[in-house]
């Protein structure tokens, strides 16, 4: 199981530029952007907190 979070996030960070998600993100409205963001952040917390519970 391991290995495929392993290639799910080499997939997501080869094929999503920062920048280019950023202007996305903020194209798509100031709030839209806020939401997005705070989704991704609790996204990357929820699973930093499975690796962690599994060592």
């Amino acid at each position: 199981m391991k290995k495929l979070y392993s290639v799910v996030a080499l997939l997501a960070i080869t094929l999503l530029s920062s920048c280019e998600l950023v202007g996305d993100i903020f194209q798509a409205g100031a709030y839209t952007g806020i939401f997005i963001v705070v989704i991704i952040v609790a996204l990357v917390l929820w699973l930093l907190s499975k690796f962690r519970g599994r060592s």
